[in-house]
């Protein structure tokens, strides 16, 4: 059976974030020779989900730039997760700017970047270097 694109993400933060995903602390870090870091943040949980930010930063004019910025939500009973929004320096793109609205377009393009991106992680051999919960 063919995975979807939403249980395929969640596959692969899985493997990126641990299988605890149900107990990740506040910030997590990762780093990779030659690569940006990778910041994860936990922005919300409750009963069905968890949602996070994935970014790189890079440093611009003595600022620290996000490039890209996700919010992820994932779902850990269903096994399955999502992207929700995506920043850069180009621009924004959500795809639930309101209650009971979808963008479809924006929904399937942030999936497969999000897609492909955690994939780059992955063979880029990102290793946890941080955790905390202030």
């Amino acid at each position: 059976m063919t995975l979807t694109i939403h249980e395929r993400i969640f596959k692969k933060l899985e493997k990126i974030l641990g299988e605890e995903m149900e107990d990740l602390p506040q910030y997590l870090q990762f780093r990779a020779r030659g690569f940006m870091e990778l910041n994860v943040d936990l922005l919300h949980e409750d009963k069905e989900s968890i949602t996070i930010a994935l970014s790189h930063y890079f440093k611009q004019n003595g600022d620290m730039i996000p490039d890209p910025d996700m919010e992820v939500r994932i779902y850990p009973e269903m096994k399955m997760a999502e992207a929700l929004t995506y920043q850069d320096s180009f621009g924004y793109r959500e795809v639930y700017p309101a209650p009971s609205q979808v963008y479809l377009k924006a929904k399937k393009d942030l999936n497969v970047f999000l897609n492909q991106w955690l994939s780059y992680i992955l063979a880029q051999g990102f290793e946890r270097v941080g955790a905390w919960t202030p």
